[in-house]
């Protein structure tokens, strides 16, 4: 099979809009959907093909890229591509659904003669535009010739996790990184937080952590953006931010583990959200620390 493939992307939002333009650049035909049409139109100017219907982009594919909010919102959509579906097409389910739900999409692939991958991405607007995505992958062997070069398009390293894609292995280890990533996120957050709230100068907490082992790229990274201004366009946003934290919470639960930071982060983040800030990247959920959701920064 030639590695040049037709691609559906359904779902143009800020991870599924850099991953269409990049299989775009690979050589590949790409067709792209997203319910609100204006969100994925830009994309033409790129060389995609902007549809109307889940239906038409999936028609004929190799390869079915979904990158949607969550695991119901995937399955609708899927519903509303079936008629377009190909029996023997990929699919490349990469919207973070959530433990509970892979398996029901798992389902629908089985129905439909579709060949499943569970493949989250890891990664936020920088690496998916630069194609310097990780993903995390299951699915079966025999497929991996087709796939590979969409995941090779848009990402930098492909982790395999198993050979069943329904039995969420990628999805359990995107929720593991995930957990850290929003506490750390959130940690950020309250450091800049207690600074104000105490009057202390940020830079000297900077100062005190240089160089050692305290000290990492991602917490300079989010808080400056807080700092300077940087909060829009989202890399990340804060609605999505909380939507994943809820899924960890209840993966944690169904499996017996009680996960306080992960709780703590998604009441967080859902009350930067309900104060405005829901679109805006994840590091705002600093203003949750402040009763108005402003803090005079």
């Amino acid at each position: 099979m030639s590695d040049k493939l037709t691609v559906s992307v359904l779902g143009t939002g800020i991870m599924g809009a850099a991953m269409a333009r990049n299989l775009v650049r690979s050589g590949h035909t790409v067709r792209v959907w997203n319910r609100t049409r204006a969100k994925a139109e830009p994309l033409a100017a790129d060389g995609a093909s902007v549809v109307a219907t889940p239906a038409e982009a999936v028609e004929g594919a190799d390869v079915v890229l979904t990158m949607l909010y969550d695991g119901p919102a995937t399955l609708d959509v899927m519903r509303e591509a079936a008629p377009g579906l190909r029996s023997g097409a990929v699919w490349m389910q990469s919207t973070t659904a959530g433990v509970d739900f892979i398996a029901d999409l798992a389902a629908f692939a089985r129905d439909h003669g579709l060949v499943f991958y569970d493949a989250p991405v890891l990664g936020t607007r920088q690496p998916a535009e630069a194609g310097q995505l990780t993903v995390l992958a299951a699915g079966p062997v025999e497929g991996r010739g087709t796939v590979t070069p969409v995941f090779d398009a848009v990402g930098a390293r492909t982790v395999w996790t198993g050979e069943d894609g329904g039995a969420g292995t990628a999805t359990r280890l995107k929720l593991v990184a995930n957990s850290w990533v929003l506490a750390v996120t959130n940690a950020a957050g309250e450091v800049l937080a207690l600074s104000k709230a105490l009057d202390v100068d940020p830079g000297r907490f900077f100062e005190v952590i240089d160089g050692g082992p305290l000290d990492m790229g991602y917490l300079r990274a989010k808080t400056g953006l807080v700092l300077n201004g940087g909060l829009s366009p989202a890399a990340f946003a804060v609605t999505t931010a909380a939507k994943d934290a809820r899924l960890i919470v209840a993966a944690g639960r169904r499996h017996g583990a009680r996960l306080d930071v992960a709780e703590a982060s998604a009441e967080r983040f859902e009350r930067a959200a309900a104060q405005g800030h829901g679109d805006e990247d994840m590091a705002a959920a600093y203003f949750a620390s402040f009763e108005e959701g402003k803090s005079g920064e």
